[in-house]
């Protein structure tokens, strides 16, 4: 495989302890730990995060995190229970975000992320699975989705950043831009504020949102971000071959909802359902409404 880039944090004796003691603050948050699984693949070290990982009687589901973020940001406020089943979950630090991750990367535009997420099923001895993707997530699995379908029961993309360009408003931009110039607390709250919760119905507890600024400062102020972004795969996308569904907040700026609904009913041959969620806006991932969405369709899958 060949690496395109390659990410780092600036200082690993203190960054990696630091980000290990903010899991660890997670799972005291949430009264349960994560267990921490390292494998070997074709991008270097690859950090897994597991719930209920050994009972294999259970239906596995695999998720891939957004740009700048680590899956854990599922569970605040114990987020994952919303699916509302158990269910075996392996929550993947991909390779070249702010995670424990080694930070090498392929060509964003090549099938190899998606040869990553194979080897990753691979070494985690995953035979078929559910896969969601938030964001940049979203993009891995529908590059799974072409590169080995077969082993993806269902794939749930929750305002993928892979169905059209990233929103050049000037208001996106602002939002987007200023933690970026000055990741300062209160600029990583405003842009949350304006872009990834929309309060009051899309919003985590005061406890949880503390952690996700924390994170988020952490991240800008401290890893070196040469990780390509993702883009509009337009026609790459007809030769994924599994069931997709499609989760939008009406309020994402980042990747307005309506035209990636336009051009993923475009594009994917295999859209099993799209699903809009009203105040909702980028961060879908950490809103009840759309975990127990994602639940409710795996539980009622066959």
């Amino acid at each position: 495989m060949n690496i395109k880039a390659k990410s780092y944090f600036k200082d690993e004796t203190k960054d990696i302890p630091y980000f290990k003691s903010w899991v660890q603050q997670l799972e005291k948050a949430n009264g349960r730990i994560y267990k921490s699984i390292e494998i070997q693949t074709a991008l270097g070290k690859t950090h897994v995060w597991g719930l209920n990982t050994e009972d294999t009687s259970l239906e596995t589901l695999v998720i891939f995190p957004g740009a700048r973020t680590t899956p854990l940001i599922w569970d605040f406020d114990k987020g994952l229970d919303n699916l509302n089943h158990k269910m075996r979950i392996f929550m993947v630090e991909t390779n070249g975000l702010p995670n424990l991750s080694n930070g090498d990367t392929p060509d964003i535009k090549s099938l190899d992320y998606g040869i990553w997420a194979a080897e990753v099923f691979e070494k985690l001895k995953i035979e078929k699975a559910f896969i969601a993707g938030a964001s940049f997530g979203g993009l891995i699995c529908m590059k799974l989705g072409i590169v080995s379908p077969e082993l993806v029961k269902a794939a749930f993309l929750l305002n993928p950043g892979c169905l059209q360009p990233f929103s050049l408003t000037l208001k996106n931009l602002y939002y987007n831009i200023l933690p970026i110039v000055s990741p300062k607390e209160k600029n990583v709250s405003k842009f949350l504020d304006k872009a990834v919760f929309s309060k009051p119905n899309h919003k985590l507890s005061e406890e949880a949102e503390k952690m996700l600024i924390d994170y988020e400062v952490f991240a800008i102020s401290r890893f070196k971000d040469n990780t390509q972004k993702p883009y509009y795969m337009d026609q790459q996308l007809g030769d994924v071959k599994v069931d997709t569904y499609l989760l939008e907040g009406d309020k994402d700026l980042l990747f307005p909802f309506q035209k990636s609904i336009d051009n993923a009913q475009k594009r994917i041959k295999t859209l099993k359902q799209v699903k809009v969620f009203e105040n909702v806006g980028h961060g879908i991932e950490t809103y009840a409404g759309a975990m127990n969405y994602l639940g409710e369709i795996i539980k009622n899958y066959y």
